[in-house]
């Protein structure tokens, strides 16, 4: 406001508002008669005039122009209706110099009942001004490039900043457009962002691009450039202005960065060694190389996935074996390649040897000469190559993680002009870091994936038999091996009286730990089938053995969680008798088995699905179902009918249809059957037993029934003995009247009636005497003086093996011999 708004003789400042600032401004405490009330430490500062020189005397002797009561007194009106006042003043400091302060009125209040004014002040600084050769000193030699453009944007003014950036003298600019000088930059891309500046009067802020210029024309920098537009007095865009800085090396530390991010997404997706060093090639080729080569040293390649030296290994011999494992170039087919994938190569960059890779750093060509006597002698068809091809710039980096040296990676620049720097290796060097810990995770796992399907493969029966009773074809397919080797186990065990034991298990967890403990279930099986143990009994031991391994494991390492703890399997068990056709099933939590007829009707039978092994306390039932004749009878684990495209019970259904084709040959229709349901790898193991039922005729199995009598001994030997001879088996008649003696005289003295005798005839001659006691035989060893005792000793002599079962009547023993 000007003096007359002001109602005083003082001239108000310029520009914002003015606040007062309690830190530094001098403040007074001035009454409405004009006398100072209040004097603070910094007034006495600005003014040279202590408290007790001020206080009580009128404030008109400090001012250094005539007092003025009209305007005093409107500038208190005015302080009273509340805006305040503010407005420059002169004043007189105690020294007697004018001093020129900005004065602010601020406040009205009231002390001791009088009317009092906050007045505060600070003295004018004055301000700093350029003169007009200064101005354009600073725009002339300011780091940062300027440009002024005209409508049609063309150079009309430019600082040597942007000059020197360009390369092109600033004469030559003038009249003239930018994609006229520059073709290396991205002129198209600029002049449509300036354009957009005179069509809108916007500013662009910090649009970023890459591109060559006249000055450095072999090295390609990044700019940051600001486009803003210029105004006449009427406010009419007349040109456009913009200002460029150089930010190459902030551009490529963030390109460094993002490859690097990059690569972690795009390197290491597998397991498989050589999948991941064809992952880094393809990852490098275009983006930082022209053409990439892997060679990675033979045992890593190996199934058992061990690694050649270790980082305190010794010397590394002068021409290192390698294998090329991958490559990728710019060109199809990569022609500069001296070596093809899985070829034995010795490339290393000379002169180096064998000791770059143990404990080298990488190394920089930046210029290949094919002439250089190195390269002429150690590798002249390399030499020819880089002169062919015009390899100009190689890199070449050691892989090496966790002490463990991997092999060579080298990258090489052809159609990039451009070679390679010092800067380029530290990204050469994390590039390889990180597929080299890809690599040895792969190697790693590839080393404990062999070990497991080793062990797994030992454990699963090589041959199966399932005697005159069955026809047996079995598939099993190890998981994807990013899913880890499971423990899918199944089994065909040989019974007595012509009987066969079906069995398919699935251990939880994946790896070496689960395929032990498949081995170990898989052995309890056999021992406890052995035993006789009807399906449902058999799996009830089967549960406290799986109790028992996992409280051993958990014993033996209380931390142990996962993998390495044994937490339970599922199985199926199944026992089918020829004879009788009858088949007795019993699961703990396992799939229920597939049945299809003769006329290829598939059904799954109803079984109690039991609990899964290893929870305790609960009970397993058995069901027992008849099969006709050319039956057949699938047991598998719940990789074959889970999927990611269906559910369980569209799994069940596939397979039913898949074995629709019951005459068909049951190993083919059992290899045709998973490939249909599951046509590609898949995280778990997969394993299919499938059996066609035969059934053994009348002409195979002759039974009698036997008196308690002794002298029912003597007819049963002759029945025998006529029944074997019959059968064409003379040579084991006499072994077999000894053993019908035996065993029927045991059953006349020891059990009770009824008693029954059989003959099998299969794959082997049995013989089974049942009674109804449930007393188990035992084998003595008799002494010379005993008159008896020596009736089973003498079975046991004379057969090829001997047991007992128990069934819901009594018990059965038998004896098999072997047959000519």
């Amino acid at each position: 406001m000007d003096s007359a708004r002001n109602g005083s003789g003082v001239t108000p400042p310029a520009g914002p508002r003015w606040n007062f600032d309690a830190s530094s401004d001098a403040a007074a405490l001035i009454t409405a008669r004009g006398a100072v009330a209040g004097w603070a430490p910094a007034a006495e500062e600005l003014f040279g005039y202590a408290a007790e020189d001020v206080l009580g005397r009128p404030v008109a002797h400090l001012l250094a122009q005539p007092e003025d009561p009209a305007r005093a007194a409107g500038i208190a009106e005015r302080c009273r209706d509340g805006p305040g006042w503010s407005g420059r003043v002169g004043v007189r400091h105690r020294d007697g110099s004018r001093i020129d302060v900005d004065l602010r009125v601020s406040g009205f209040f009231r002390v001791g009942g009088e009317e009092c004014f906050l007045v505060s002040a600070h003295e004018q600084r004055r301000r700093w001004t350029a003169d007009e050769s200064v101005v354009e000193g600073f725009l002339a030699r300011a780091p940062v490039g300027m440009a002024v453009m005209d409508r049609d944007l063309r150079y009309v003014w430019l600082n040597d900043t942007l000059e020197r950036f360009g390369g092109v003298p600033r004469e030559q600019r003038f009249g003239h457009r930018m994609s006229e000088l520059l073709p290396g930059l991205q002129t198209e891309a600029l002049e449509g962002r300036m354009r957009k500046v005179l069509a809108t009067g916007e500013p662009v802020i910090d649009y970023e691009y890459v591109g060559w210029s006249w000055a450095d024309p072999h090295r390609q920098h990044a700019y940051s450039t600001s486009f803003f537009p210029l105004m006449d007095a009427t406010g009419a865009v007349t040109g456009v202005c913009y200002m460029v800085s150089d930010v190459t090396e902030r551009w490529n530390a963030r390109q460094l960065l993002t490859l690097v991010n990059e690569a972690g997404t795009s390197i290491g997706t597998t397991l498989d060694v050589r999948r991941t060093a064809q992952e880094l090639a393809d990852f490098a080729v275009p983006r930082f190389a022209d053409f990439v080569i892997v060679d990675l040293l033979e045992p890593v390649l190996s199934a058992d996935g061990h690694g050649a030296w270790l980082g305190d290994a010794g010397p590394a011999p002068a021409r290192p074996s390698m294998r090329r494992t991958a490559m990728r170039s710019v060109r199809e087919g990569c022609p500069e390649a001296v070596a093809q994938i899985g070829d034995v190569v010795h490339f290393v960059p000379p002169p180096n040897d064998g000791n770059l890779l143990l404990n080298g750093d990488p190394i920089l060509i930046p210029v290949l000469d094919p002439s250089d006597t190195d390269w002429v002698t150690a590798q002249p068809v390399r030499a020819d190559r880089v002169r062919d091809y015009g390899l100009h710039s190689l890199i070449s980096v050691p892989m090496r993680a966790r002490d463990t040296v991997l092999g060579l990676t080298t990258f090489v620049r052809s159609l990039n002009p451009i070679s390679f720097r010092p800067d380029d290796v530290l990204l050469a060097r994390e590039l390889v870091a990180r597929a080299a810990v890809c690599l040895d995770n792969a190697r790693r796992y590839t080393r404990e994936h062999t070990a497991a399907v080793t062990l797994q493969r030992s454990l699963l029966p090589h041959a199966l038999s399932g005697g005159t009773a069955l026809e047996v074809a079995s598939s099993y397919q190890p998981a994807d091996p990013s899913g880890g080797v499971g423990g899918d186990w199944f089994d065909v065990i040989p019974l007595s009286g012509a009987r066969v034991g079906l069995v398919v298990g699935d251990v939880v967890g994946h790896g070496i730990t689960a395929a032990a403990s498949m081995g170990r279930l898989r052995t309890a099986v056999q021992t406890l089938a052995d035993m006789e143990m009807p399906p449902d009994e058999l799996l009830a031991h089967l549960d406290d053995l799986v109790l028992r391994l996992s409280d051993e494991q958990n014993d033996r390492d209380p931390t142990a969680r996962g993998g390495s703890t044994f937490t339970g399997a599922t199985c199926l068990y199944a026992v089918y008798d020829p004879v009788s056709r009858r088949c007795t099933l019993a699961r703990a939590g396992h799939p229920p088995p597939v049945v299809v007829a003769p006329d290829g009707h598939a059904h799954f039978p109803e079984i109690p699905a039991g609990p899964p092994l290893g929870l305790g306390g609960m009970g397993f039932e058995a069901t027992e179902i008849e099969l006709a004749e050319n039956s057949l009878f699938g047991l598998y684990t719940d990789g074959l009918i889970e999927g990611c495209d269906h559910d369980v019970d569209e799994g069940m259904a596939q397979l039913g249809r898949a074995l629709a084709d019951t005459r068909a040959d049951l190993t083919t229709l059992c290899t045709s059957a998973v490939e249909q349901l599951v046509p590609t790898p898949q995280d778990d193991d997969i394993a299919f037993l499938l059996a066609r039922t035969h059934v053994l005729g009348a002409d195979h199995v002759v039974s009698w029934d036997v008196r308690a009598d002794p002298a029912a001994v003597g007819l049963m030997r002759a029945a025998a003995t006529r029944q074997v001879e019959e059968w064409g088996l003379g040579e084991l008649a006499m072994t077999t009247e000894l053993i019908v003696s035996e065993l029927v005289t045991n059953a006349i003295r020891y059990a009770c009636p009824p008693i029954r005798l059989r003959l099998l005839r299969d794959a082997r001659l049995t013989c089974e005497v049942a009674d109804c006691s449930s007393t188990a035989p035992r084998l003595r060893h008799a002494r010379s003086t005993d008159e008896g005792g020596r009736g089973l000793f003498l079975v046991a002599q004379l057969a090829h093996r001997w047991g007992a079962r128990y069934t819901a009547q009594g018990k059965i023993i038998w004896a098999e011999q072997e047959l000519p």
